[in-house]
């Protein structure tokens, strides 16, 4: 799209207001005056990026099918059956859906019926965003980029609702519900980053009509209405970059506090095919502490000595940096048991305790083994009629609840208090961290963005070992779908490397970066080889198409990325 014709249409959304009354709307125009600063910064408009299907849950996630739903826009609007025009209609609209067996009724704001189709129902606009009545998200009423969809379920009369997004549209959704803004640029654009793995990573699909769902079964997608401008220049400071380890997109996992120490992946997480715990390791998911000079913890008395204690950490201001919990005899023995034949169904608990089996008195609470963190890898519960073995931290948090609650991490030390018949009195545990603790640690990365001044890339580097910055991998062959693959990406240095994985010994590519057409050639002896292409790109937003050299013919391809060369800066 030519310049003027992509100004006229912020123009339109920077000014046009929502006229349908029983629906207030909160625009969120920063977006859009963010998109002018990029302009006039002569970084490029936000480029088309990979699409991703949300799977849009009702309020408070009750549900993922729907009965019913109101859909409205912000600005003109257009509804298709499928790929099949219905009408177009302004914002003062409400379209009513439901659904009659398989067939979907639609009904305008007078109850006039529009149509009675199969579906699946798209609403779409070019002229602001798409919202559903009465649904909220963070307080305010969800509204939508992209276009929504309705999808009949395989149970007659329901639906579901989806959100058809692009990639950095949907990141603006993520990253200020998943991190505070007030956390810092830097940090923002390391969860971007992080987010932004997650969501192209390989996966089993929330559902087959989606990939991912809006709650924190997956990453939290609040939508349009609780973007905010920090958090959208990170995304858009961080087009098109993934952490990557051996050509691969990392699993880039992360929680709220580690602690102090993050834990190696195989001490937290089972093998989610097999269910093997331990599990296999990753390699970029190593333990790590803020600094080099603390001991490993998996001793108890290493444990408690930093447990109990709160040592210099990247996580310090965070309220569970250090906590604790006490329960006395009754206490824990009801806990346990109340909580022991549930968490048996995971198969980490042996043996195993069906409902209403009745464990014996609890005597103590022995750990067995501890991760490089101090967290713990595998519990024994010591009773009076038999001890049992729990493994895995999110088993062991779920079965040592208090109040209802479980225990905020596996950092964990316990001090038993006895009475002199050697029964027990009470239990207190001193504890760091939230979640599994493997990989970043959001409060970690705000503090190293703000305190430490850091950037994302030395931060993302600190919680993911031996990790490169770049683009996504790519195969580029003969074959119609891969031979030209355009990407883009942001360099606030304006450096960067191509690498190329050249298998088969091409002897060049053709490339044509930013609009002008270059020819890339390669050392045939060797075959990985790295390429500075800093004299090609600008500072901000490059595109980059990649294509196939037709003389090189049929049957051969080489993989390649872009590789970011150097810091990318601080706030």
């Amino acid at each position: 799209m030519k310049r003027l014709g992509i100004l006229v249409i912020l123009n339109i959304l920077l000014f046009a207001q929502p006229t349908f009354s029983a629906v207030p709307v909160d625009i969120p125009l920063t977006t859009l005056q963010i998109a002018r600063n990029a302009e006039e910064n002569n970084y490029l408009l936000q480029p088309t990026s990979k699409t991703v299907r949300v799977g849009i849950g009702t309020n408070k996630f009750a549900t993922w099918e729907w009965n019913s739903a109101q859909i409205y826009a912000t600005g003109e609007f257009e509804i298709y059956n499928n790929k099949t025009y219905i009408s177009t209609y302004d914002s003062e609209n409400l379209i009513d859906i439901t659904m009659s067996g398989k067939i979907f009724i639609l009904k305008d704001s007078e109850g006039n019926v529009i149509a009675k189709v199969s579906g699946p129902i798209i609403f779409k606009t070019d002229f602001g965003f798409i919202g559903i009545k009465d649904l909220k998200r963070s307080g305010k009423d969800a509204i939508y980029r992209g276009q929504i969809e309705l999808i009949s379920t395989p149970k007659e009369g329901s639906f579901y609702v989806v959100n058809s997004i692009q990639l950095e549209d949907y990141l603006k959704g993520v990253v200020p519900n998943e991190m505070p803004v007030h956390f810092g640029l830097e940090a923002l654009k390391a969860q971007t980053v992080a987010a932004r793995n997650y969501v192209l990573s390989p996966r089993v699909k929330a559902n087959p009509n989606y990939d991912v769902v809006d709650s924190v079964a997956s990453q939290v997608y609040f939508g349009a209405n609780t973007e905010k401008e920090l958090s959208n220049r990170a995304v858009n400071e961080t087009t098109g970059i993934v952490a990557l380890y051996d050509w691969n997109l990392i699993l880039a996992q992360y929680s709220s506090t580690a602690g102090g120490y993050t834990e190696s992946y195989e001490n937290a997480f089972s093998d989610p095919l097999t269910k093997q715990f331990p599990s296999n390791p990753k390699p970029y998911l190593k333990a790590a502490p803020d600094y080099e000079d603390f001991e490993h913890l998996n001793t108890e008395e290493n444990a408690a000595k930093f447990y109990k204690s709160k040592p210099k950490s990247f996580d310090v201001k965070s309220s569970y940096y250090r906590w604790e919990r006490e329960w006395n005899g009754q206490e824990i023995q009801d806990a346990v048991q109340a909580n022991i034949a549930a968490q048996s169904t995971t198969g980490f608990i042996k043996p195993s305790v069906k409902k209403d089996e009745t464990i014996g008195i609890i005597k103590e609470l022995k750990v067995i083994k501890r991760g490089e963190s101090g967290k713990i890898i595998e519990l024994e519960i010591v009773t009076d009629n038999g001890n049992y073995t729990v493994q895995k931290e999110l088993v062991i948090r779920r079965l040592l609840t208090k109040d209802g609650k479980a225990l905020p991490s596996a950092n964990v030390v316990f001090e038993h208090e006895y009475n002199d018949d050697g029964d027990l009195i009470y239990i207190k545990a001193y504890g760091g961290g939230y979640g599994h603790g493997v990989g970043m640690s959001q409060y970690g990365a705000g503090y190293m963005c703000k305190e430490l001044k850091k950037s994302f890339e030395q931060i993302l580097k600190h919680y993911y070992t031996g990790i490169t910055l770049g683009t996504e991998p790519i195969t580029l062959s003969s074959a119609p779908n891969q031979n030209k693959i355009t990407q883009s990406f942001f360099t606030e240095t304006g450096k960067a490397n191509l690498a190329v994985d050249n298998k088969y010994k091409m002897s060049y590519i053709d490339i044509c970066v930013n609009g002008v057409d270059e020819k890339i050639g390669f050392d045939t002896q060797e075959r990985y080889n790295t390429i500075d292409i800093s004299k090609y790109l600008q500072k901000g937003i490059n595109t980059i198409t990649f294509t196939y050299p037709a003389k090189s013919g049929n049957g051969r391809n080489l993989k390649l990325y872009i590789e970011l060369a150097g810091d990318n800066g601080t706030d």
